[in-house]
């Protein structure tokens, strides 16, 4: 869980993830972390290259019947033209250039099927990873409540600093609302007195 934090590129997050876990935690439960985190990014990365892997092989494997529909397609006998009840005749367009496998049709299946195995792979080995690092967290059961204390302690300080950040803004805020009264009414009563002497050397003599 700390792990996430620890790399954030919220400076002030990661200090406060990484004092949590020296503080709040033991050795041996801060190696059960580091064990869980390197569980999951194993199960993800060997996900991937399995899916990535099994993708690329059904890629070759629809590419083969392709390959192998169009030999068979092109050395069948195929009519040339059709010959109506009333004797007009018609050509038979040729199919044979539109089921030819060609190359970029080679690559679009194999490039779909790869990046969709390496996604299926990846997230399901990012789901049988993380079962994996929880049930190496919540095998001891003390570790698994200082983990969880620890946490909690780190979500409330994070509460903590966000309300902080709330009010600061919201007094400035107040603050530079005060002043751009403060400006209004000043340039009300400018405008009041502008319009006062436009009015006095308006009146008849």
């Amino acid at each position: 869980m700390f792990a996430i934090f620890r790399h954030h590129p919220n400076k002030d997050l990661a200090d406060l993830a990484e004092k949590h876990m020296h503080d709040d935690l033991r050795p041996e439960d801060r190696a059960r972390l580091h064990k869980a985190a390197s569980k999951v990014q194993t199960h993800t990365t060997i996900g991937s290259l399995l899916g990535v892997g099994l993708g690329l092989a059904m890629a070759w494997r629809i590419r083969q019947n392709r390959q192998q529909l169009f030999n068979a397609f092109r050395m069948v006998a195929k009519p040339v033209e059709v010959v109506f009840a009333n004797g007009r005749r018609e050509p038979v367009p040729d199919l044979e250039p539109l089921l030819r496998p060609t190359v970029w049709g080679d690559i679009a299946t194999y490039t779909a099927f790869g990046l969709g195995g390496f996604m299926l792979g990846g997230e399901t080995g990012l789901l049988t990873g993380s079962a994996a690092a929880t049930r190496t967290i919540t095998r001891d059961r003390h570790s698994w409540k200082r983990i969880e204390d620890a946490f909690r302690n780190f979500q409330i300080d994070v509460l903590k600093r966000q309300m902080e950040i709330i009010e600061r803004e919201a007094k400035e805020s107040a603050a530079g609302g005060r002043e751009s009264e403060a400006e209004s009414a000043s340039s009300w009563e400018s405008l009041k007195e502008h319009a006062s002497g436009m009015a006095n050397t308006l009146k008849p003599r």
